[in-house]
C-alpha cells in the first residue's frame, strides 16, 4: 500500500475553487465535505458545486457526507461522478444496503466514525466497505486540534483488516499536518485528509509532498 493525500477544499477559497483545485494537482484525491446544518452545525455545499468539481478536476473526488439521510442522498453524489462517498455511522439506517448500492454504481463505499463512536461494531460488516474514515476532530468545522486519542481506534481497525486479509483503506480526517502525519501513518492510516495544513501553506503542493513524505516514512505496510 502507499500513502494517499486528500486535501480538503473546506479550507480552500470558495470564490476561487477551480484555482485552488489546480493548486493540489499532485494530490491523490480531493476531499469534499458536504454539511447540512442538521447532522453537524455547519452548512457548506451541495450537489451543484460537487457536480462542477467533478467536471473540472482530474483528481478522484472523495465526498464526505455529514448530513442526515445519507441513504437517500449518497447515491445522488455517486451519480454526479464522485469516486468515493463516506457516510456516518450515526446517520444511516441501512449501511450495508447503501454500501452495496454505491458499489454497484461504481463508487467506493466508505463508513465514517466520529471520535465518541467505537469502531468495533462495524467489524462484522467491514468487508462491505472500501474505506473507513476515522475522524480525529469532531465533524463540522475545519482547523480543529488533532485528537491523538483516536490512534488506538486506528490501530485496532488496522489489526482487524490485516487479520482478515482485507484491502480496506483507513482514512483519517482532522488536524492532519506535517507535524501529525507520522502519528496517523504509524497507527495504520493510509489515506490522510488535510485542509488547513495544505491551503494555509504558502505552497499547497509542497505541503502535500511534505505530509506524504512524513507519513510514508512512518507507515508500516
Amino acid at each position: 500500500m502507499s500513502i494517499e493525500i486528500a486535501p480538503s477544499i473546506l479550507s480552500a477559497d470558495f470564490c476561487n475553487l477551480e484555482r485552488d483545485l489546480k493548486a493540489i494537482s499532485n494530490a491523490d484525491l480531493v476531499h469534499v465535505d458536504v454539511m447540512d446544518h442538521h447532522f453537524v452545525p455547519n452548512l457548506t455545499l451541495g450537489e451543484p458545486i460537487v457536480k462542477r468539481i467533478c467536471e473540472v478536476t482530474d483528481l478522484p473526488v472523495d465526498v464526505h457526507l455529514m448530513i442526515e439521510d445519507p441513504d437517500r442522498w449518497a447515491p445522488e453524489y455517486a451519480k454526479l461522478g464522485a469516486a468515493s462517498v463516506s457516510f456516518h455511522m450515526g446517520a444511516t439506517h441501512a449501511p450495508v444496503r447503501l454500501a452495496r448500492q454505491l458499489r454497484e454504481m461504481g463508487c467506493k463505499a466508505c463508513f465514517a466514525v466520529r471520535p465518541a463512536e467505537p469502531v468495533e461494531p462495524i467489524f462484522d460488516i467491514l468487508d462491505e466497505f472500501d474505506m473507513i474514515l476515522i475522524m480525529t476532530v469532531e465533524p463540522g468545522f475545519g482547523g480543529q486540534k488533532f485528537l491523538d486519542n483516536q490512534m488506538g481506534k486506528v490501530r485496532r481497525l488496522r489489526d482487524e483488516i490485516t487479520r482478515r486479509g482485507l484491502k480496506t483503506k483507513i482514512q483519517v480526517d482532522g488536524g492532519v499536518s506535517p507535524k501529525t502525519a507520522h502519528i496517523v501513518a504509524e497507527a495504520g492510516a493510509d489515506v490522510l485528509v488535510a485542509g488547513s495544513a495544505v491551503y494555509g501553506a504558502q505552497n499547497p503542493a509542497e505541503a502535500i509532498d511534505s505530509i506524504r513524505d512524513k507519513a510514508a516514512a512512518a507507515y508500516k505496510d
